[in-house]
């Protein structure tokens, strides 16, 4: 699998990332957590390094199967997660960006470890 090196930080990656998001929802059934898991660790074995997720898939479930497929072998891939929808309680559906507010931008972004897997976050 060829490397590409991101930004002037030096952090390098697989050229093939993994978007996970139909793992969870949009396309088509969503896989099991069990199909999930195994899905993720194959593209590992295949090379794959820099995993793409956000809490709006599922919601929060993606960032959540992502966590545990990922976390034997977390210091040796990278993940990528995004957060600042205001995921509305009743029915789960994503509404509005938090992030179209300004002023919601200090409170979303103080609360999205809150909603997501641990087991994304750095040791």
């Amino acid at each position: 699998m060829q490397k590409r090196t991101l930004g002037k930080t030096g952090l390098e990656v697989s050229a093939l990332g993994f978007g996970c998001m139909g793992i969870s929802q949009s396309y088509g059934r969503p896989s099991s957590r069990e199909d999930g898991i195994a899905i993720i660790r194959a593209a590992v074995d295949r090379g794959v390094t820099f995993f793409d997720t956000a809490e709006v898939y599922g919601p929060y479930t993606n960032e959540d199967v992502v966590g545990e497929a990922l976390e034997p072998m977390r210091d040796e891939v990278s993940i990528a997660t995004k957060f600042g929808w205001n995921i509305a309680q009743n029915d789960g559906r994503s509404q509005q960006p938090s992030f179209a507010d300004p002023r919601g931008r200090r409170r979303v972004t103080e609360k999205a470890p809150d909603g997501s897997d641990r087991s994304l976050l750095p040791a």
